[in-house]
């Protein structure tokens, strides 16, 4: 326990420090100490001046948040609505969607709807695979009518993710999409899915031009037989 107590003061001087290196390093060695005390010495930092501590110091509330769900959630609302930087708003997504925050999906959905970052949109999209709250279904449709190709594929694996059979009838247009990567994920997704209604889909991704498309559709299409 004392060597506890003197890891736990040297890794709240380095947290302490002036120079960013060290607050990082503080946060890396953090991993060191029980989860209460790590939590309590993270909080300060997720909204450090800096952007790269503000993101490693999210980055862990992922893990750490367990420990108090309700100050995690705070944090990392602030961090999502607030931040300035577009890496700290995605890691703040992840990290709601990781720990599974009640009130995630509201909070997902507003960040959503609020910014034109596509690449912060993405983030969001793919976080709520994780999150695995049926209710996001009508978010993940409306992203699957997104102008970016990164969105819409995010959109697919969290369907898939949910495997919520109405998922079906908004993923059936992706079938003969021109983009190939797209119709991977979609193969994979159905059979994730599962549902009998996702076998002619596979039965016609199956015949598709693109080997990997082919290959995946035909793994899950194994799948729903076994």
């Amino acid at each position: 326990m004392e060597d506890l107590g003197v890891n736990a003061a040297a890794i709240q001087e380095l947290l302490a420090s002036a120079e960013v290196g060290d607050r990082l390093r503080g946060i890396n060695q953090l991993r060191t100490l029980p989860p209460e005390a790590a939590f309590a010495l993270i909080r300060p930092l997720s909204q450090d001046e800096n952007a790269r501590v503000r993101y490693a110091a999210v980055s862990q509330i992922a893990v750490l948040g367990q420990v108090n769900p309700p100050q995690a959630h705070e944090l990392l609302r602030n961090r999502l609505l607030h931040d300035s930087e577009t890496d700290v708003r995605a890691a703040a997504a992840d990290a709601m969607a990781a720990l599974r925050l009640p009130f995630a999906l509201e909070d997902l959905a507003m960040a959503y709807h609020s910014t034109s970052d596509w690449l912060l949109q993405f983030s969001i999209i793919a976080a709520l695979g994780a999150l695995g709250n049926p209710a996001a279904v009508g978010l993940l449709t409306e992203a699957l009518k997104s102008p970016q190709e990164l969105v819409k594929l995010a959109a697919i694996g969290s369907l898939g993710e949910l495997k919520q059979p109405e998922s079906i009838e908004h993923l059936r247009q992706f079938v003969e999409y021109p983009d190939w990567q797209l119709r991977h994920r979609l193969a994979i997704a159905l059979g994730q899915i599962g549902t009998p209604e996702a076998r002619p889909l596979l039965e016609q991704l199956a015949t598709d031009s693109a080997a990997a498309v082919t290959e995946a559709a035909r793994t899950s299409l194994a799948q729903l037989t076994a």
